[in-house]
């Protein structure tokens, strides 16, 4: 897949660089760097035909806790070495901008802005619900530009929280689309199989669990496709592709699918376009893989 929009960040990461406290003392002193302030992922914004993260200099960031975003530099060594940090703290009042979350935006924001948010609200969430130990329960610090809590307890390091969920476009031989409603989804949304990944599985052994766990089905041809950060509030979506036998009965699990149903090219367009089926927003990694095969934008696609 070409565009994933949570996927975009530019920026060097520069992993090397969070337990140089020179580095990092001297970046946040550089008039150059900016700071995105992130609250309980929310962050400010400007809207309007172009928007953009409100991104302030160091001197005027709220106190916070602080992470290492990166720094403007390609692998090749371009861009011009600006520093990004982000500070969780109450988001200050700019003229002009907004509180907005992920979804509202995710999808609109340029690459740099796109990928400094996602990373921002992964870090903020994640500090915000792991502020003790899971080994003895004592209180950890905030180590390696907050890419890493440390319990002064114990001794030990813990790592940021992702849980891997895979998300599949099933195909049966007919190039037919499955889509399903969860239980509790409005009655005219739809999308595509998806579920975690359990202890002990790959992604593609996961991938054929859910499909017959939620629909019944058995699939082959399982192919990787994409994946992107997902940090509402913690997962990575990793997306495959998969081919079922569209003879086989539909057999929804009551707990997790209300109903489920195969679609052709000219069935999604027909529902789509009288509202029967309201298409996802391109933030998903979900509207991705219908628009790969599908062949293009779903009609009366929402903005975001």
């Amino acid at each position: 897949m070409e565009w994933l929009a949570l996927a975009r960040g530019t920026l060097d990461r520069a992993s090397d660089r969070r337990t140089d406290d020179a580095f990092l003392d001297a970046a946040w002193n550089d008039p150059r760097s900016r700071v995105l302030v992130v609250r309980d992922g929310q962050v400010n914004a400007v809207l309007g035909a172009d928007p953009a993260l409100v991104l302030l200099p160091t001197g005027e960031a709220p106190p916070g806790d602080r992470y290492f975003l990166g720094v403007d530099a390609d692998a090749a060594g371009g861009g011009d070495g600006t520093a990004y940090f982000a500070v969780a703290a109450p988001l200050p009042s700019v003229e002009g901008a907004e509180p907005v979350g992920l979804r509202r935006v995710g999808a609109l924001l340029p690459d740099r802005d796109s990928g400094l948010m996602t990373h921002a609200v992964s870090l903020e969430h994640w500090h915000a619900t792991h502020g003790h130990c899971p080994r003895c329960g004592g209180e950890t610090e905030i180590r390696q530009a907050g890419h890493v809590r440390h319990c002064p307890n114990d001794g030990s390091d813990h790592f940021p929280r992702l849980d891997p969920a895979v998300i599949m476009l099933v195909t049966d031989q007919d190039d037919r689309l499955l889509l399903a409603r969860g239980p509790q989804w409005p009655a005219d949304r739809r999308s595509v199989l998806a579920g975690f990944v359990e202890p002990g599985e790959s992604l593609e052994q996961a991938v054929a669990r859910e499909v017959r766990e939620e629909v019944g089905l058995t699939v082959r041809d399982v192919r990787y496709l994409g994946s992107q950060p997902w940090p509402l509030p913690q997962s990575l979506m990793v997306g495959f592709s998969a081919v079922a036998d569209g003879s086989e009965p539909l057999v929804p699990d009551p707990v997790e699918i209300r109903d489920a149903a195969w679609f052709t090219r000219d069935e999604l367009t027909e529902a789509m376009a009288s509202g029967r089926i309201v298409a996802p927003g391109p933030l998903s990694i979900a509207a991705q893989l219908i628009m790969r095969w599908y062949g293009g934008p779903l009609p009366k696609m929402p903005p975001f």
